[in-house]
């Protein structure tokens, strides 16, 4: 879950170029295609990232070449497994810009391979929207760079938030060394202060580590800890959880991020994960939304359309992917064309579109569009996400 090999996930390499889409379409689409060109790490540490990325750009791809193609022309998706590795990442992208010849690239489903690719996309002059986390990403501003996911900083400000609610000031900070992590503890320090939180320990592991004990010792040893925010990703989180419970400090509240949006990690935590409070995206709580609220409509049909496709619960990456394919296309419709930079205006000129990340407002000066009201704050109660607020 939570080794690299790099191939042409749904497509093979040798037919990808020619292939108009691996998928059925109606009558009314046949026009030259848009070629969607897309990188995932569907296998290694990031698989519970990239996999539901890649299944929903397959199964959105699917579902608008069956309904007739977007402006009778059909989508082909030309999309590769990173296998989370960074290199590979500069491989695929070079081979989609350059050999493929795609409209818009999405993906880098880790941090790393992001910012890896972004100098490549700047010099190739292509919309690229990022399915990364780290606020670098899009701070500063990057001319040809998006990005759907809620930002690490994000993440911290409304887990600070809820925290401050609850008459917490002084915490223990975790995180691992990748680029989430580190991007997301270096956010956790610089809000510290205008939250009034006093980080009063921080501990770091390696990717690699399997064992947490140490650190959560260090931790707990202060007797003015009230709670503890984990930053990190991938496999060690489920770890940490685990570790958390073993050590008795359940009676601590604990904080994570958006990183951990999916089943995986609540399965992987077991009976630790009890408790646990993240900020989420409106999809992973759909059912639970007033009826008035604009996302639900959305996030109960994605959510219903993936599990009948997968027989999978959702994860809110596989909403990262959803939401980029969604802005491509309204950008694409906005601009009466594929042109490169027409698309890349457009997409600053997006407001108002209801995704089951958010409700985006992009613009020269932002080109995410999401901030802290993106988020609901969740509990895990029974193994399922708990609505608070």
């Amino acid at each position: 879950m939570f080794g690299a090999r790099s191939f042409l996930y749904g497509l093979t390499a040798a037919t990808a170029a020619v292939t108009l889409a691996a998928w059925p379409l109606a009558a009314s689409a046949a026009g030259k295609p848009i070629k969607i060109g897309a990188f995932v790490s569907a296998t290694g540490p990031g698989s519970f990232l990239g996999d539901p990325e890649g299944k929903t750009l397959k199964l959105e791809v699917a579902r608008i070449n069956h309904d007739g193609g977007f402006l009778g022309r059909p989508l082909q998706l030309v999309l590769y497994d990173t296998g989370s590795d960074t290199k590979q990442a500069v491989t695929f992208v070079r081979k989609l810009i350059d050999d493929q010849n795609v409209d818009v690239l999405i993906g880098g489903s880790l941090t790393g391979s992001t910012m890896a690719v972004i100098p490549i996309v700047q010099n190739a002059e292509i919309p690229y929207i990022s399915l990364g986390g780290a606020v670098e990403i899009v701070e500063p501003v990057k001319k040809w760079v998006f990005k759907t996911p809620h930002t690490d900083r994000m993440a911290v400000e409304k887990d600070y938030i809820d925290m401050r609610q609850r008459g917490i000031s002084h915490i223990g900070l975790i995180a691992g060394s990748v680029g989430f992590d580190e991007s997301c503890r270096g956010q956790a320090k610089d809000l510290a202060a205008k939250y009034k939180i006093t980080i009063i320990d921080d501990e770091t592991y390696a990717p690699t580590d399997t064992d947490m004990t140490p650190q959560l010792t260090k931790i707990r040893a202060h007797r003015d800890l009230q709670a503890v925010l984990d930053c990190g990703s991938q496999a060690p989180t489920a770890i940490t959880a685990r570790n958390y419970q073993q050590l008795g400090m359940t009676k601590i509240p604990l904080y994570y991020t958006h990183a951990v949006d999916s089943q995986e990690f609540i399965d992987a935590a077991g009976s630790a994960a009890e408790g646990i409070r993240v900020p989420a995206a409106a999809m992973l709580v759909a059912a639970q939304l007033p009826d008035n609220d604009p996302q639900k409509k959305i996030g109960l049909a994605y959510g219903k359309a993936y599990t009948a496709a997968y027989h999978q619960p959702i994860s809110t990456f596989g909403g990262h992917a959803y939401d980029a394919l969604l802005l491509y296309t309204l950008a694409v419709k906005k601009a009466g064309t594929t042109d490169k930079a027409k698309v890349r205006d457009a997409l600053e000129q997006l407001h108002g579109i209801v995704g089951v990340d958010g409700i985006y407002n992009l613009s020269p000066t932002n080109h995410m569009g999401l901030d802290t009201s993106a988020f609901h704050m969740v509990e895990i109660h029974d193994s399922q996400w708990k609505l608070l607020y």
